[in-house]
């Protein structure tokens, strides 16, 4: 084999080799990503109306079953109550940084004006373009805008001649190319029409293929589920190296279930971000509207009894990362402050804690220094209301082993004067202990 011929090879295996290259988040927009903290997640398509699973319910389904769903339910899909100014001034209220909208789920309906498909919002009683108006209503409000976009598409497989299937062949773009050149008109089309978009989630068995597509055309768009961990329905069971994030249901499903739904209270899930963040995570946390636009009653008391936690506690959950030592204590997590040795301890399962009222706590995993402040979050630790005598400091002594708090719960935010949820002290300028050595 001769020079020119090596050569040759050489550049051969060369640019086949820089084709597989995987690009990847710009590791400023992930740093970024891990500052919000929280996110809300929506699930919202054409068979809300019926109260099923969000597409899922075209799989095994009848031919005329599917038939019904793809040329029906268009017909009767009129959310006429949607408000795109209220959910945004809502999903604001609760201290998310941003919103995921599904823009498209497995069903292959999209909510958008699209030129690609007729299966679409505009060809519905509501002729509006409720992709577009969302987007506008959560820049007026300052929320990120994130995109939900299924590649798996049932009803494009369907016309094609496939089975409907989550796991069939042709379901993925890797197989099917008729479908990935599908998926990408449509993933430029809403980059081009509502952007800059702020976050992508594409959920799919294979989704690397339209991360990729996104990292070339919208480099500065944060992709999440097809390139980052996304645990769905559960916490990882310890820190992570981040980013990632956990979607999550306030019940048992994504989309709307007026019957037989279990709800988590407000509580529950105020613990589920406590613990996302100890850990590292994001929580991205599930709204399912009403067909008539309308957030569910349950779900907006939920949503509201969070923006009263986040709006005296949001320092602890907005740019932090996860302590260097043990995450938790007992019933007490922590977070760090990103780019300062301040530590936030959230005291949960406290039943009863009356306004006015002193307990003690110990932890382990810090020590003070002669710098070391301490305060509550939300409360000046000067007064309790109607109390003139009784003086709320917060304070703290450094013991052999362990710090001791003795904290009041000052702030009355109850009228009842009883608060369910978790408080977070605040105490600065600390080292980090490491138990295991």
């Amino acid at each position: 084999m001769n020079t020119k011929q090596i050569f040759v090879i050489l550049a051969f295996l060369l640019i086949n080799v820089s084709s597989f290259a995987q690009l990847k988040n710009k590791p400023e927009l992930n740093e970024k990503f891990m500052d919000m903290g929280f996110g809300i997640f929506i699930h919202w398509s054409l068979d809300s109306q019926l109260g099923s699973v969000i597409s899922h319910s075209l799989v095994g389904a009848s031919e005329d079953y599917v038939k019904r769903y793809i040329e029906e339910l268009p017909k009767t899909f009129y959310p006429k109550d949607f408000d795109p100014d209220e959910w945004a001034r809502l999903f604001k209220l609760t201290g998310a940084e941003y919103v995921v909208f599904t823009t498209k789920h497995h069903n292959g309906f999209c909510m958008w004006d699209t030129k690609t498909t007729d299966f679409n919002i505009m060809n519905t009683p509501y002729g509006k373009d409720i992709t577009g108006m969302l987007v506008k209503s959560l820049r007026k409000y300052g929320l990120k805008v994130g995109f939900y976009f299924s590649p798996e598409d049932f009803s494009f497989i369907h016309k094609q001649g496939h089975l409907i299937s989550r796991k069939g062949k042709m379901t993925q773009v890797t197989a099917n190319k008729e479908l990935f050149e599908y998926d990408k008109a449509q993933v430029k089309e809403l980059i081009e029409n509502y952007g800059p978009i702020d976050v992508m989630f594409f959920d799919a068995f294979h989704a690397k293929p339209m991360a990729q597509y996104v990292h070339e055309i919208a480099p500065d768009v944060v992709v999440t589920r097809g390139e980052m961990s996304t645990p769905e329905q559960k916490i990882p069971g310890g820190a992570q190296p981040g980013p990632w994030e956990t979607c999550m249901t306030m019940g048992t499903q994504w989309a709307y279930k007026p019957t037989n739904e279990d709800y988590k209270s407000g509580k529950e899930l105020i613990n589920k971000l406590i613990e996302i963040r100890a850990k590292g995570g994001n929580f991205l946390m599930n709204v399912g509207p009403k067909p008539n636009g309308e957030i569910p009653i349950e779900q907006e008391e939920r949503l509201r009894e969070i923006a009263l936690w986040m709006f005296v506690n949001n320092e602890a959950v907005k740019n932090v990362r996860t302590v260097p030592t043990q995450i938790k204590d007992g019933d007490i997590w922590f977070t760090k402050a990103k780019d300062k040795n301040t530590v936030y301890a959230f005291i949960t399962n406290q039943p009863e804690w009356f306004k006015g009222k002193r307990r003690l706590f110990y932890i382990h995993n810090v020590k003070t220094t002669k710098d070391t402040k301490i305060s509550v979050l939300g409360q000046n630790d000067l007064v309790v209301e109607y109390s003139p005598n009784n003086l709320p400091e917060s304070r703290f002594k450094q013991q052999e082993h362990n710090v001791e708090l003795s904290i009041t719960r000052a702030q009355r935010v109850y009228n009842n004067k009883i608060w369910h949820n978790a408080l977070v002290v605040k105490l600065t300028n600390v080292e980090f202990v490491n138990n295991n050595d």
